[in-house]
């Protein structure tokens, strides 16, 4: 059996090679090149046409002026007097004169004649004695000639002059011709310098186009225009796209590029690009920051209500760019995990209390002692319900005392006292509680932490309205606040404690400072009342709204702000 024969593959035609075809080059430095080479040459030629079209008329002005002096200077009075006196003749004193100044100024012909137009000399001596080719009557009348004109020598730039007597009569004229081929001759040798510069002043061009053509080149990265092009139009899409702010500063200082999202977390608009970035922002973190006085990486600052990470990149040409993430959510989610696990660690230990209570709770029960049980469980409900009383009773914006009752609660579980000073007394009339609320959180937190471990450790807090301005003030017994560093603590990003679990601390004073400068009011630290510790002092403006409380809630004791569970007690805490 004949095995089958196999038919191999066939190969791949190859791909014809494609074609180099010619046209105008992509690239940014070879298009510039060959328009700086046109410019060039474009010029140069136009420079040696415009040169060249008058050179001949001024070749032609020259020469018929200088056969006009000669022939000024040939109508003498000696020249006249041998004219009256002699007869025309090939060896006369006229001929003799005019042949002189011909040879002796390179003239073609100086012709001199009466008043009738007859030669008394001429280059060609049989001319002697006849009348001239041209019309002589405008040099008879007196007036000086100028032309380029034909006659028996052939085609001449002409001059004729009058020829004057000693009194002034004219008594016949000077014709000069300067031959018009020299004329031509000299145009046509000027060329070749001309040209010769041209071409010089050419390639000196068109070695700079290509000079600047190759630096262009390096700065283009050999790029072509549509290259550029699309690079500008990603870079817009990405700078606007993105949901990083992106700032861009030039070597000075001043704003280069502003995209959308660097305009809203800073709040300034597009008219702050080409200004000095601390007149747009003002003095403050946020501007050492992005200038590059302040140096870090992922650096912490606020500006307004908004908590901002910045990173700051140098440029080569002395510049910066730089990026601002929004991280005032996570700051503010980082600060409630911290404030939980402060709450779950309290709830750990008053579990281990509460423990402790049902224990001897059930111990007097099973024992019969009834009236014991009573009077214990009436002791520990007091407890609860003083605390509760008393912040109810000076502060009563349910909001805020909530707040002030679950500090409490963590402040009995670290060993503190908190207690609320005698003259305190808010009303219900405030605009934002919520605003007070951070504030107050902020203050109380640091007391309790600086308070936390000391002798008699005590945080003592101060709400009172005055007038539509609530001023609120936290004193503690801890180490207090060095004179030096009273306004450093209230810089973002500064800190004497460990970093927590969001990995970013400093903030806190920082906002409460904000807060109150925005509403027009201050913040500040001093030494505590009784020559130590801290006392912080916050002024908020406006604060509270002129309206009264409402008959419903007007002269009615507010109600006791603690909730039943230590739980719910717990959900109270505001984030620091």
């Amino acid at each position: 059996m004949t095995p089958a024969r196999t038919t191999p593959a066939p190969h791949p035609a190859p791909r014809p090679a494609r074609r180099r075809r010619l046209g105008w080059p992509r690239r940014v430095f070879a298009q510039v090149l060959l328009m700086q080479l046109a410019i060039a040459t474009g010029v140069t030629v136009l420079a040696t046409g415009l040169f060249l079209a008058p050179l001949s008329d001024q070749l032609d002005d020259q020469a018929m002026r200088r056969a006009l002096a000669i022939a000024e200077t040939t109508a003498s009075p000696e020249v006249a007097t041998a004219l009256r006196t002699t007869a025309p003749s090939t060896t006369g004193p006229v001929q003799r004169e005019a042949e002189r100044i011909r040879q002796a100024t390179g003239a073609e012909y100086v012709v001199i004649m009466d008043t009738r137009g007859v030669r008394w000399s001429h280059t060609d001596p049989t001319q002697i004695g006849k009348v001239v080719s041209t019309d002589p009557s405008a040099a008879l009348a007196g007036r000086e000639v100028m032309e380029i004109d034909n006659g028996t020598l052939g085609r001449s730039a002409r001059g004729k002059a009058p020829l004057r007597d000693a009194d002034g009569a004219i008594v016949g004229a000077v014709s000069v011709g300067i031959e018009y081929d020299s004329v031509h001759d000299r145009l046509l040798g000027a060329i070749p310098g001309l040209l010769a510069y041209a071409g010089g002043a050419l390639a000196a061009g068109a070695l700079a186009a290509y000079l600047i053509s190759r630096r262009l080149q390096r700065q283009t990265h050999d790029l072509a225009f549509s290259d550029i092009s699309a690079l500008l139009a990603e870079r817009e899409a990405m700078l606007h796209g993105i949901r990083e702010g992106v700032v861009a500063l030039d070597r000075t200082g001043r704003v280069r590029l502003l995209n959308d999202e660097a305009q809203r977390l800073l709040g300034i608009g597009p008219e702050a690009t080409g200004r000095p970035l601390e007149e747009a922002l003002g003095s403050g973190r946020t501007a050492d920051v992005l200038v590059g006085r302040v140096t870090g990486e992922d650096l912490v600052t606020v500006r307004g209500h908004r908590v901002l990470i910045a990173n700051r990149m140098p440029t080569d040409d002395g510049g910066a760019v730089a990026t601002l993430r929004d991280r005032t959510e996570l700051e503010r989610l980082g600060r409630e995990l911290d404030s939980t696990r402060g709450l779950i660690d309290a709830l750990r230990a008053q579990d281990h209390e509460h423990a402790n209570r049902l224990h001897t709770l059930l111990g007097l029960l099973e024992l019969e002692m009834h009236d014991e049980a009573v009077e214990f469980v009436t002791e520990v409900v007091g407890v609860h319900r003083a605390t509760a009383e008393q912040v109810t009773e000076k502060v009563h914006d349910p909001l805020l005392a909530a707040l002030l009752v679950g500090k409490a609660t963590v402040a009995a579980e670290r060993g503190v006292s908190l207690r609320i000073s005698a003259d305190s007394l808010l009303p219900d009339r405030l605009v934002d509680p919520r605003e007070l609320v951070t504030v107050v959180g902020n203050l109380v937190d640091n007391a309790l932490d600086a308070a936390a471990g000391t002798v008699h450790a005590r945080v003592e807090i101060a709400l009172r309205a005055e007038g539509r301005t609530a001023v609120l003030r936290v004193a503690d017994s801890g180490p207090g606040v060095p004179d030096d560093r009273r306004e450093l603590i209230f810089t973002e990003g500064w800190t004497t404690k460990e970093l927590p679990s969001h990995g970013k601390r400093g903030l806190g004073l920082a906002l409460v400072r904000r807060l109150a400068e925005r509403r027009g009011g201050s913040a500040r630290v001093d030494t505590g009342p009784d020559g130590g510790g801290a006392e912080f002092t916050v002024d908020l403006p406006e604060a509270l709204s002129d309206e009264e409380p409402t008959e419903s809630t007007a002269g009615t004791e507010p109600a006791p702000a603690e909730p039943a569970d230590p739980a719910d007690r717990a959900a109270v805490g505001e984030p620091r």
